[in-house]
């Protein structure tokens, strides 16, 4: 692996498109927001809650992730919560972060959908100052639940329209097709704003026809399940569909048994429209940074290749024209930086 090609991946100007911001809750904040608030935190120490992160499949991860989420619960928790993100982001060169939320993990707790935006914004703003980090919330919707209170979910959020870049579903994917949910991605079309939607993880790549067919999307979330189906995988990569991959996620989740089983290259080598991003880093061994560190190291792509793929993430934002075009001119000049051509690592040799 060549350190430079590494440092190049690591600095470049990225955008992280698939981030749910209530797991990057470590084990260190979870503990510190439990007693602050007061809370009877079911883990004895920071040990044994990493030892627990543990997980055979998608469900196992979710009964730990909502139980962790219990220690959000006011306004300066999840301003806390989503600086302490940011500083992480920043450190991995992000420049624009999308970041999922699920409202009802909160409101089901009692928590108001105000202390949830008001929080988040604060510590949006805070990230943008400190650190320059443009930032969108993805309101996302637990597939888990009916379509009926994912719709009053919707609802209930509508006085906050403003502060929402996009709508998402995410949870267990198994059992719940997006076909379960088309009133409710028609009712947030309708209200102009982008959709998006998790598929073809643990789900077939149906999931991934049914969301771009029925739900409308602009983005795959994962999508990592297409090559499974050449129709699939080619269609993808024809229409420039964004794929929102979560490698070290992928692995942890035993999506793949290991990262070189992975099916990053073969969405590469057949045009894919692929971005890396981090997931749930706390819980999936890491941020957008040790994510990009385990693909190289696994792989050995060459620059070239860490190239398209920061400018896939930023072509595939929601940002705006002209602050696409103000990073992604950064991102061309890093790449013509003193240097910058001397890597060939044939990424795609399979």
């Amino acid at each position: 692996m060549s350190d430079s090609v590494l440092d190049f991946a690591l600095r470049a100007p990225k955008a992280e498109l698939h981030m749910h911001i209530e797991g990057s809750l470590e084990p260190e904040l979870a503990f510190a927001l439990a007693q602050r608030n007061g809370i009877d935190f079911p883990f004895a120490s920071v040990d044994a809650l990493r030892a627990a992160y543990d997980f055979s499949n998608l469900q196992s991860f979710l009964d730990l992730y909502y139980a962790c989420a219990d220690v959000l619960r006011t306004e300066q928790d999840f301003h806390d919560l989503m600086l302490a993100y940011l500083r992480r982001a920043h450190a991995d060169g992000v420049v624009r972060a999308e970041v999922m939320f699920d409202p009802q993990t909160h409101t089901a707790r009692g928590i108001p959908m105000q202390v949830v935006f008001d929080g988040f914004l604060a510590g949006i703003a805070a990230g943008e100052k400190e650190y320059g980090i443009s930032t969108g919330l993805i309101l996302c919707f637990l597939r888990h639940l009916s379509e009926d209170e994912c719709l009053a979910t919707l609802e209930e959020a509508k006085p906050f329209m403003q502060h929402v870049l996009a709508f998402g579903l995410d949870s267990s994917e198994v059992g719940h097709p997006p076909s379960k949910f088309v009133r409710l991605y028609a009712a947030c079309r309708a209200l102009g704003k982008p959709v998006v939607a998790h598929a073809g993880e643990e789900g077939p790549p149906a999931f991934i026809t049914e969301a771009l067919d029925l739900l409308k999307v602009n983005r795959i979330d994962h999508g990592v399940r297409s090559v499974d189906d050449p129709a699939v995988l080619e269609r993808v990569a024809r229409e420039r569909v964004p794929l929102t991959v979560c490698p070290l996620s992928n692995v942890r989740l035993c999506v793949f048994d290991d990262m070189r089983q992975h099916s990053l290259p073969k969405l590469l080598a057949a045009g894919a429209c692929v971005t890396i991003n981090s997931d749930d880093p706390a819980y999936f061994g890491g941020y957008l940074g040790d994510n990009i560190r385990a693909v190289q190291a696994a792989f050995n792509f060459d620059r070239t290749v860490w190239y398209q793929l920061a400018r896939n993430s930023i072509d595939a934002s929601f940002a705006s024209t002209a602050d696409k075009a103000r990073w992604l001119a950064t991102l061309d000049a890093s790449l013509c930086a003193p240097g910058a051509a001397s890597d060939s690592n044939g990424p795609l040799d399979e």
